[in-house]
């Protein structure tokens, strides 16, 4: 006798009826919609991806990768000054000695020397100065700095003993010096306004209003720029990107200034008017060192950025001037 159980069908197995009794005109719009849908997403991805070619052929930037590094750092720095502004400190200390040891290795690649260990320490010591000691303090700690990378220089190169040049020692204490002005004591002017009441508002005000007047700049001159505007320092800049950043920075300073700092219209203008000045000098004197140092970025620590410092060359002068614009409005605010 035969077992036919094998081939007996439970009633109400739902899942067997739908297999077999399912309409092959649905199945066929199904298939046919997913290859559609797919075919979409890679024609898109082609598109995007000859776009961003395009991009990364004119700026030499991988536009996708720069985005997605710039907002991750910036999200670390707004949430810092938001909630636990004291923790800003130590995110400015941590990017301001990677700028001391970049600046250090770009200027020791054009045979000069630079001794890294004192750098550290002045730059550790003239950025805390700055967040924790009163101002004449923070001065005197500046000055304490510069002396001892100056007579660390002078000290290694007579343990050297190896017959460099006077003029070479000249340039490599001078260029130790710069350092230390150039990034932790310009970034210690920034620790000098967190102190201030509401300060950390105004270091996100005016590093926001630095950041628009870059990326309106990078976009309007990648649109439409034509006519470069300083092409023995910086080729790629144009003044219809400059043009840009102008309408950014004001836009930007008058709605920072209002709804964030409290500032009356014009004095939010007058912020991104002079943080867009302190802003373009900035970019155009860090591309002057370049040129300078026959290098394109200082490095390649963040890519799609270049350097920390690429990414700084705008935000360090802006501080000193975000300071000053800040001892000239705060009467306004408290009125």
């Amino acid at each position: 006798m035969t077992d036919d159980r094998s081939e007996a069908r439970v009633p109400g197995d739902s899942a067997g009826d739908a297999t077999e009794n399912a309409d092959p005109g649905f199945q066929t719009q199904m298939r046919t919609a997913r290859t559609e849908f797919e075919h979409h997403v890679a024609h898109a991805r082609a598109e995007f991806e000859e776009a961003n070619e395009r991009i990364k052929k004119r700026t030499g930037r991988d536009l996708i990768l720069a985005i997605l590094i710039g907002v991750g750092i910036g999200a670390v720095a707004l949430l810092s000054l938001i909630f636990i502004k004291w923790a800003f400190v130590f995110l400015a200390l941590g990017v301001v000695v990677l700028g001391v040891v970049e600046f250090s290795r770009a200027l020791a690649g054009s045979d000069r020397r630079i001794d890294l260990a004192p750098q550290i320490v002045a730059a550790v010591v003239v950025l805390l100065s700055g967040a924790f000691l009163e101002l004449w303090l923070h001065w005197v700690a500046l000055f304490a700095a510069l002396a001892f990378v100056v007579v660390w220089r002078l000290m290694a190169q007579m343990a050297a003993g190896d017959g460099r040049r006077y003029s070479a020692v000249t340039s490599d204490v001078l260029a130790g010096t710069f350092v230390v002005f150039y990034v932790p004591f310009l970034a210690s002017m920034a620790m000098v306004l967190l102190r201030q009441d509401g300060g950390e508002w105004w270091i996100l005000a005016f590093i926001a209003v630095a950041v628009v007047a870059d990326t309106a700049a990078y976009a309007a001159g990648l649109s439409f720029g034509k006519h470069p505007m300083a092409p023995r320092i910086s080729p790629n800049k144009t003044w219809e990107g400059f043009a840009g950043a102008v309408v950014g920075a004001v836009v930007a300073g008058i709605l920072l200034g209002i709804f964030l700092l409290g500032l009356p219209w014009w004095a939010g203008a007058i912020l991104g008017a002079v943080i867009l000045g302190t802003a373009t000098t900035g970019d155009l004197g860090e591309s002057m060192v370049k040129r300078d140092l026959g290098i394109k970025d200082m490095s390649s620590w963040l890519p799609g950025h270049g350097g920390v410092l690429d990414r700084l060359d705008s935000i360090l002068p802006s501080a000193t001037a975000a300071l000053a614009l800040y001892y000239l409005f705060a009467p306004l605010v408290a009125a």
